[in-house]
């Protein structure tokens, strides 16, 4: 069904306040809700082209909300968000067809780059302090993507990366199924759970709002405590 200009607007103006909110968060390292606020964008990017395509004569090499995704999902094991953007541009096909980049091909490329970083997250943890230059041997592939991976997930916080020899020791921060502390973004309220519970949006069990976790450092919990 055509929108009329009013609606396309208000699609324009909610995916520009969805992406200022992921920019926001992606300055401030939370990459999580960096995903949530790209994945809510989707509802409006149909009608946001539409409108500046008609009224603005824009054209579109790719797409912010999207792109953000297909940066960060695969770096947190994301396979959810993947199958979701498969499927948007399956439903609304006028998307890939108006933006010159090949948007099928770019999620390709962002799926084999998520099993790459699942292949790298299991044999760090089962091989606690493997040295970076040895990747490729072990694991096959590309060694410069290995060093990209362990790069960004060194930003992340996810990872150490500690100079040895002309090249890095490798150490996960965190173990997915270890159990770390947290505080719920709304309350205060601060629990302990496995790390992977915290990366997606949980309800407060204080305050029964459904929201983001923030994880706590070590020292962090200690001050909360004293």
């Amino acid at each position: 069904m055509a929108m009329k200009k009013t609606e396309m607007e208000h699609h324009r103006i909610e995916y520009q306040n969805l992406m200022a909110k992921a920019l926001s968060a992606e300055r401030k390292g939370l990459y999580r809700e960096v995903v949530d606020s790209a994945l809510s964008s989707w509802d409006h990017v149909d009608g946001m082209m539409q409108y500046e395509r008609r009224y603005e004569n824009k054209e579109f090499a790719s797409i912010q909300g999207i792109d953000m995704i297909l940066k960060y999902a695969p770096l947190l094991l994301d396979f959810n968000s993947l199958d979701t953007l498969e499927t948007l541009l399956k439903n609304y096909r006028r998307i890939d067809k108006n933006t010159s980049e090949n948007m099928a091909n770019k999620l390709a490329k962002a799926r084999a780059l998520l099993w790459d970083a699942h292949r790298l997250w299991d044999h760090l943890e089962r091989n606690p302090e493997s040295k970076q230059d040895k990747l490729r041997r072990v694991l096959g592939g590309d060694q410069d993507i290995w060093r990209s991976v362990a790069e960004a997930w060194e930003n992340m916080g996810l990872l150490r990366r500690t100079p040895e020899d002309g090249s890095y020791r490798l150490a996960l921060s965190t173990r997915m199924g270890g159990l770390v502390s947290a505080k719920c973004s709304s309350c205060g309220h601060v629990g302990k759970a496995p790390k992977a519970m915290f990366l997606e949006k949980m309800a407060c069990p204080e305050c029964r709002a459904t929201v983001l976790f923030v994880i706590l450092s070590t020292e962090t919990v200690t001050n909360t405590k004293e």
